[in-house]
């Protein structure tokens, strides 16, 4: 059994495991899917290359759509990153496959730890286009050593952290930051899961070629598997 399929057995056995990385009321609260692949026909590298524009866009379709967040992210091609410096240099495969979920709302949204662990690293990862502030945390989860990634956070959730520090299942960790701070995003969260840290510190991957696509789907698992969104609460346009 693959280390996935172990998490994935494990959290089956015991759901009260896991706790939250956002507010979430699915009896209420709706999820918007932001397609950011080639295919959506609403959005365009133009779009993306404006943060302000892309911010906006971001927050009509929440509002057209009544939705509390938009997510979307794993795995997915994101062909309109091109000509990005951080993921397209224009020489070598461009880096659009992109590993974890994004999480989209306003900035000051809180963010939770799902599980028990300690703080792993932490960074202010400040080029254009990157994390921005980001904080890592260790699990032991039955046994299996699981790493979570929180990027483009705020600054001020960095000061008084210390590497080791223990932190307890839903406890607040950090905030979606500002575009001024968070890499230059619209806010959001993005929300990654890690077996392995390969030597990383404050920063992982949160995009890959797709040719390493293989390689790097036996380190990263499907953050659903945490977040445990209801498939009845997504809408997709």
């Amino acid at each position: 059994m693959d280390l996935s399929a172990q998490l994935a057995t494990y959290i089956r056995g015991h759901p009260d495991s896991v706790g939250k990385v956002v507010d979430f009321d699915p009896g209420v609260d709706r999820l918007y899917h932001l397609d950011l692949t080639a295919g959506n026909k609403y959005l365009d590298s133009a779009i993306i290359a404006e943060t302000e524009k892309f911010d906006r866009f971001i927050k009509e379709k929440l509002n057209e759509n009544n939705c509390r967040y938009g997510i979307g992210g794993y795995m997915e091609h994101r062909t309109i990153y091109k000509g990005i410096p951080l993921f397209d240099n224009g020489m070598d495969e461009p880096r659009f496959l992109h590993l974890g979920i994004d999480i989209w709302a306003k900035a000051g949204t809180a963010v939770y730890s799902p599980l028990p662990g300690k703080v792993h690293s932490f960074k202010d990862n400040s080029n254009y286009g990157d994390y921005g502030p980001a904080i890592i945390l260790q699990h032991d989860v039955g046994g299996l050593t699981l790493y979570t990634l929180y990027g483009h956070l705020g600054r001020k959730n960095l000061e008084g952290l210390s590497v080791g520090m223990p932190i307890r299942i839903n406890q607040k960790i950090g905030d979606f930051g500002s575009i001024a701070e968070n890499g230059h995003w619209p806010p959001h969260l993005h929300f990654q899961l890690m077996f392995n840290m390969e030597g990383n510190h404050g920063d992982y991957p949160g995009a890959c070629r797709f040719s390493e696509k293989e390689m790097y789907l036996k380190n990263i698992p499907d953050p659903q598997l945490i977040l445990q969104f209801p498939e009845k609460a997504i809408f997709t346009p």
